[in-house]
């Protein structure tokens, strides 16, 4: 009883939200522009943008109030999410606090919670580099890398919307790593 309660509890901290669709990552390289959806961005509301439409703006238009507004969309419901499986989280490990004599059963509770609280911690990080983009929107600095000042990428930031480097300057930052360490 106790472990399908805990096995419950753990498969819907990592289930999709039921009212959103979750955001598809979007590979840069392969995105072609679709011309038919060029300009979209000009007549419909940001909220009933698409990925596909974002992407298909015009270069010149990189940044403009429509695609900020756009990205500002997605964090704040990244964030809204986030909270949510939070709060999930808390109920889920108050509801499995039952004492359980089998020694395995005990583990087996005891190491989805502990899965769980990696994820929300890995959520919690993520939450912050939410709020850095969200304060980088106001100042008007998103979309631009930190190293090199050159544009991410409507791609990029639709795969990644918290990133702060080009493709090009992460590759650097991930090599310089990997061959001097920390």
């Amino acid at each position: 009883m106790a472990q399908s309660v805990a096995s419950t509890a753990a498969k819907s901290s990592f289930g999709p939200s039921g009212d959103l669709e979750p955001l598809t990552p979007v590979i840069p390289a392969l995105v072609k522009k679709d011309s038919k959806l060029a300009n979209n961005w000009k007549t419909k509301p940001v909220h009933e943008l698409s990925d596909a439409e974002l992407l298909a703006m015009p270069d010149s238009e990189y940044m403009n109030v429509v695609q900020m507004a756009a990205f500002r969309l997605k964090l704040v419901v990244l964030k809204r999410d986030i909270l949510s499986n939070a709060g999930e989280t808390t109920e889920h490990l108050r509801e499995d606090t039952s004492v359980v004599p089998d020694p395995a059963d005990r583990a087996t509770i005891e190491e989805e919670h502990a899965l769980e609280l990696r994820t929300r911690d890995r959520e919690r990080k993520l939450l912050k580099k939410i709020e850095q983009s969200i304060g980088r929107i106001d100042a008007g600095d998103y979309g631009y890398c930190d190293e090199t000042g050159e544009a991410i990428g409507v791609g990029r930031l639709l795969a990644r919307p918290t990133a702060t480097l080009s493709l090009e300057a992460q590759q650097r930052r991930e090599l310089k790593q990997k061959m001097f360490g920390d």
